[in-house]
């Protein structure tokens, strides 16, 4: 019975999936069936012949491959490997090439004969390129094919980088990357630009070859193209659905790539499902939006039709569910977020008491604040809550280095306006103007411009926490020791980054604070930040009677907004409340008109903004309720 249970959960899965509570556990998984294939091929003295990924999801595997070989004897040398890809042109020393990934997370710490270490050569002429892809193909082969092969998925739904368009029946050879891929991979070269335009790849039909193929997926970002590769029709555009051709196939994934899927996204299609006030929320929803309706407008027989009949038998009848979830989005909204003084707060998202609160608005990076909840912020202030801001981060390596130029430029001319001495300036910016010259793709810059950036950034958040109202005592700069590397690769959280927070927290004393809860923020820093926060208040709960009053409100950003189940807090904005959340955004001039890391999203941030807090209002209203020019919106953690 369980087994004819599941096969319903999965009828719209066309390949075997698993799913994993988190990364770590199925990367686990993964090195442990890769490191038996390893010991079975030993003890029956054959070559173990594995086909090898590049880039963020395959990490966890290869520490622990490396783990096993350094604390359980694994050993490799018995193991031919053959990699995936790899840029072109690439020297094979260079940072990003995938030479240099191979080596700093696995070959340089396992036993491995790198005779057997095959990587696809990215120095090549293009002359050499064809006979080059004939003989890896020729080489895989000839060790009887490859054993496993590991794969990522990238956005585009390429695997490898047989970008849309590829053939099923592709072998190894030089391809054109897609736009996407290439933005996606932008952070790690220091701009798209410095992207290389191609690569040498295995094609679709060398993967195949494999006795067994295992894709990974991790989080949010890739749930959308996991649903396609998995549920979706076999087409050119996904190359991964080709996939669905393969008896050897298994997709491994956490949650969040399969939060996607029919069984996690609409459970209610191919399950009975326990109906509590979440899910019920998330589904009547659904159906308002897949059918044009707003929410009192919906039918027993739309529930009947669209797989919710068991919710309307359970909680019906149905107008008193469509009535309850209404009300329910209806408390959501609030012209009050900081709670409203003197009112009946039991049906409000925030406490009426205190009615001026102490409230703190932590801004990842110096523009997060105003981009995310700037019509908030002002509310906030406007009605009188004592508001400090705290910028987590200098964020100083997104500004462009012409422009750290043009500030120290003008630092020198007004010096010798002022008669100010500026020789020492003067030999910095000669120092600073030869190493931008010389300046390599994703080179870490030289303190002196890693100062001035910062402070670019924070002269823009400063005008931009001002014009919300605030004054400069209530405008902190953290500068988290986490990110200030000076490279796009941060240092793992410490506990001073924890105990810097908990200092501001313990001067403040809170009653609201407001936090990034933006996990789509594509650089990681928003993730990071949110969990230095929470280590922070976690701790100072235990001891602290403030903090156990403290509400935590999650903010999203640029990236992604919350699902509209999920919202918790809506404050409406006017359309003069939203003109100047833009001019907010406007003091960031540095992010302006193209931003150093803008993500796969042409539009400038205050255009997202826009649209996103429009897209929100626009929601609520579809649903039946009232019709705002723009909403920000809010999600309360639970601790």
């Amino acid at each position: 019975m369980a087994r004819l249970n599941l096969l319903e959960e999965t009828r719209f899965e066309k390949l075997p999936v698993s799913v994993f509570d988190n990364p770590n556990a199925a990367s686990l998984s993964v090195a442990h069936r890769i490191a038996n294939l390893i010991k079975k091929k030993q003890e029956q003295n054959e070559m173990a012949v594995l086909g090898l990924a590049t880039g963020a999801t395959p990490i966890a595997v290869y520490a622990e491959l490396v783990r096993l070989h350094k604390e359980e004897g694994l050993s490799f040398k018995n193991v031919i490997t053959f990699n995936l890809d790899e840029y072109y042109p690439m020297l094979p020393t260079a940072a990003q090439s995938y030479v240099t990934f191979m080596n700093e997370n696995l070959f340089d710490h396992i036993d491995i004969d790198r005779k057997n270490v095959n990587i696809p050569d990215g120095t090549l002429s293009l002359e050499e390129i064809p006979a080059f892809c004939l003989e890896y193909e020729k080489k895989i082969g000839q060790l009887g094919g490859l054993d496993i092969q590991i794969l990522g998925i990238g956005r585009t739904g390429h695997i490898g980088f047989n970008e849309p368009g590829s053939a099923p029946n592709s072998g190894t050879r030089l391809v054109t990357l897609d736009d996407l891929t290439r933005r996606d991979a932008a952070r790690d070269f220091g701009g798209k630009s410095f992207v290389p335009t191609k690569a040498i790849t295995m094609g679709i039909g060398t993967i195949f070859k494999a006795r067994e193929i295992i894709l990974m997926a991790w989080n949010r970002k890739k749930a959308s193209i996991i649903k396609k590769a998995v549920e979706g029709e076999i087409s050119s555009e996904v190359p991964a659905t080709y996939l669905q051709l393969s008896d050897n196939v298994e997709f491994i994934l956490d949650k969040e790539a399969a939060s996607d899927l029919t069984r996690f996204n609409t459970p209610w299609l191919v399950k009975d499902c326990v109906w509590d006030e979440r899910l019920t929320r998330k589904a009547v929803i659904w159906l308002a939006n897949t059918l044009k309706k707003p929410v009192l407008k919906l039918t027993e027989d739309d529930f009947n039709n669209n797989g919710m009949a068991q919710l309307a038998v359970e909680k019906g009848p149905v107008y008193n569910i469509n009535i309850n979830i209404f009300n329910k989005l209806q408390h959501t909204i609030t012209g009050w977020p900081g709670g409203k003084p003197n009112a009946d707060d039991s049906q409000r998202p925030e406490r009426a008491e205190p009615a001026k609160k102490r409230v703190i608005i932590f801004s990842p990076h110096p523009d997060d604040d105003v981009i995310s909840m700037g019509g908030t912020f002002i509310r906030l202030v406007d009605q009188q809550h004592d508001v400090h801001v705290a910028y987590q981060t200098s964020g100083n390596t997104a500004v462009w280095d012409d422009d750290a130029l043009r500030f120290v430029e003008f630092s020198i001319d007004f010096a010798e306006k002022m008669g100010l001495g500026q020789e020492a300036l003067q030999e910095k910016y000669d120092n600073m103007r030869k190493f931008i010259s010389q300046k390599r793709p994703n080179q870490i810059d030289t303190p002196e411009i890693q100062t001035v950036k910062g402070l670019i950034r924070k002269g823009e958040a400063i005008a931009g926490a001002r014009y919300c109202g605030l004054q400069d005592d209530h405008i902190h700069f953290m500068a988290l020791p986490f990110y200030e590397t000076g490279k796009n690769q941060k240092n793992p959280v410490t506990s001073k980054d924890i105990e810097l927070t908990i200092e501001l927290l313990q001067k403040v004393k809170p009653q609201q604070v407001f936090a990034a809860g933006d996990f789509e923020d594509p650089h990681g820093t928003h993730i990071v930040c949110f969990n230095i926060i929470l280590a922070a208040l976690t701790e100072l709960r235990k001891t602290e009677s403030w903090a156990q009053d403290c509400w935590l409100w999650m903010y999203r950003g640029a990236w992604l907004e919350f699902e509209t189940y999920e919202i918790e807090m809506a404050v409406p904005l006017s359309p003069q409340e939203l003109e100047k959340k833009k001019y907010a955004i406007f003091k960031h001039q540095s992010q302006k008109d193209r931003a150093v890391f803008p993500g796969d999203d042409a539009r400038e941030f205050w255009q997202r903004a826009e649209d996103r807090n429009r897209e929100t209002a626009k929601a609520y209203d579809e649903l039946g309720l009232a019709e705002y020019e723009a909403m920000e919106a809010f999600v309360r953690w639970k601790f």
